[in-house]
């Protein structure tokens, strides 16, 4: 008996056997029991999400021996006929092969006569995007006008493509990618139908690497199974995919939980030789990511499914909450830099190297070196630097110049080379008081969200110390302040100088000759200070 690949034997026949789409499956239900029909019906989306299958079933609801309804018997002549492919009425056009004007006439030519056998006669055409603009000419009049007994379905993964006149005219569906959840259910439904052995994880990989579409998604089961030898496992999908092993990724995460980076790099090393695709590595370390990041939000007490594996429980209970995001949020960005990367291999390493890099340091952060950083003052000695500025290093550790004005604060921000949430809090405090002991600020009400991280605050206080002495303490008070802060301050003069620069631009006597000239104007957004 000839063997029939999945993605065929399993196509669903009715609206019930769709997998998603419950949008148009909703809309179309309700106008086939209502006999709200319209006569011509665009169903577009990417490749094996179910547009031409949705057309099939459509035509059997159409031409059912029972009659016109969205359930259709599936046992009568018209619709074994229609899912065997050998019914009459329904006329399947694949356009890219039937591109020509001449073909459309000849198509339009057979619009008149009425069905053979069926109800409707239906026309399915499937790709319509590749029509060329004589054919979509030649289509518009009958598409707006066809006679009762005649029912247009028309397919494409190209909707922008259409021309306006063949959209306005049409009814159009926009069928969506299928989430991977939807796609593992499915497979799992057939591969039970079927009596094959399986394991939760290989299925979980098909459905990731079907990337939406249930066509790509049993081609590849057929393959895996294949594969497999009748079974499947996710060790046996993995190598056919070209993917690493859970083992190797669980390496990761366990380096980046360890901040050891030579495990790090010895693990990637190790995965290198296994020529992977690094992009798609890095996707699935994320999709791990994601997943601790779930259970270390969900209940002690919670029965989500994904608390069965046992291994991300373990990375969940094992990793800070804020590691977890910032090290998703570095591989999502890394993403995007992969490929400017000398090569991908280093590109990725980059990305787990940043990962450990960025870890705020707890105590128990990255081994980057066993060395202890030199200090200023043993920089200096090394360098062999005058006895007067040895003197001046000594002194800026050990007595403070009291800060008197803002314009001081100011400056000394510039000096500290402050970046990031830190450096906008800093702009953002006036000075209130500063004594030996205590710099005291003040920040306004409307910026209180800075303050809402205390490891800003912390890191802003550890800079002042090194600017000035370790026991200087930082005090912050929430309140209003007639003073300018060094943001304001600095929005100010930018103001004032793109002011200045519009107003020389207009009273140059060259510019003003060009528009009286051209009648021209001149476009504020361009204009820059110097």
């Amino acid at each position: 008996m000839t063997y029939q690949v999945l993605a065929r034997k399993w196509r669903p026949k009715s609206f019930r056997d769709m997998v998603g789409q419950s949008h148009v499956l909703k809309a179309l239900t309700n106008a086939l029991d209502q006999e709200r029909l319209h006569h011509a019906y665009l169903f577009t989306g990417t490749r094996g999400v179910g547009k031409t299958t949705l057309a099939r079933i459509l035509a059997k609801c159409l031409n059912c021996d029972t009659g016109v309804s969205s359930t259709p018997c599936g046992i009568c002549n018209a619709c074994v006929a229609i899912d065997e492919g050998r019914f009459v009425d329904l006329i399947e056009v694949d356009a890219a092969s039937r591109a020509k004007v001449e073909e459309t006439r000849d198509l339009m030519d057979n619009v008149q006569y009425a069905p053979s056998i069926g109800r409707y006669k239906v026309y399915l055409i499937d790709e319509i995007h590749m029509f060329s603009n004589h054919s979509f000419n030649a289509l518009l009049k009958t598409l707006e006008e066809p006679p009762p007994h005649v029912k247009f379905l028309l397919a494409t993964t190209e909707p922008k493509k259409l021309p306006v006149t063949i959209l306005s005219r049409c009814l159009q569906f926009n069928l969506s990618h299928l989430t991977n959840h939807q796609i593992a259910k499915q497979i799992e439904m057939i591969l039970g139908q079927e009596k094959i052995d399986f394991d939760s994880e290989s299925v979980e990989l098909i459905a990731r690497g079907a990337t939406g579409s249930v066509r790509d998604a049993l081609s590849l089961l057929d393959q895996a199974i294949a594969y497999g030898g009748g079974i499947l496992e996710e060790s046996q999908v993995r190598a056919m995919m070209g993917t690493i092993s859970s083992a190797d990724l669980n390496g990761l995460i366990q380096a980046l939980i360890d901040a050891d980076p030579e495990s790090l790099l010895s693990t990637i090393e190790s995965i290198a030789l296994q020529n992977p695709d690094f992009d798609a590595l890095l996707a699935e370390l994320l999709s791990l990511l994601q997943k601790i990041a779930i259970i270390q939000v969900l209940p002690a007490n919670s029965s989500n499914p994904i608390k069965d594996n046992s291994i991300l429980v373990d990375f969940a209970n094992a990793m800070n909450k804020e590691d977890t995001q910032l090290y998703y949020q570095i591989g999502m960005m890394g993403r995007k830099d992969i490929y400017f990367a000398p090569d991908v291999k280093s590109g990725f390493e980059m990305v787990m190297i940043r990962m450990l890099a960025f870890r705020p340091n707890t105590g128990n952060g990255p081994k980057f070196s066993k060395l202890k950083p030199k200090t200023s003052s043993e920089v200096v000695s090394k360098n062999s630097v005058t006895p007067i500025l040895k003197q001046e290093a000594k002194e800026n550790k050990t007595s403070i110049k009291k800060i008197t004005s803002d314009n001081e604060w100011e400056k000394i921000i510039e000096q500290m080379e402050l970046t990031g949430l830190v450096k906008e809090l800093a702009e953002n405090c006036v000075l209130k008081t500063h004594d030996n002991n205590r710099i005291t600020l003040s920040l306004a009400p409307t910026q209180e969200h800075l303050m809402l991280n205390q490891n800003q605050k912390d890191r802003f206080e550890q800079t002042i110390q090194a600017r000035f002495r370790k026991d200087v303490k930082l005090v912050i008070l929430v309140e209003d302040s007639t003073n300018e802060t060094p943001f304001e301050t600095n929005a100010r003069l930018k103001k004032e100088k793109q002011k200045a620069a519009e107003n020389s631009l207009k009273n140059d006597p060259t510019v003003k000759s060009l528009m009286d000239t051209f009648d021209a104007s001149i476009d504020q957004d361009s204009i820059q200070p110097q």
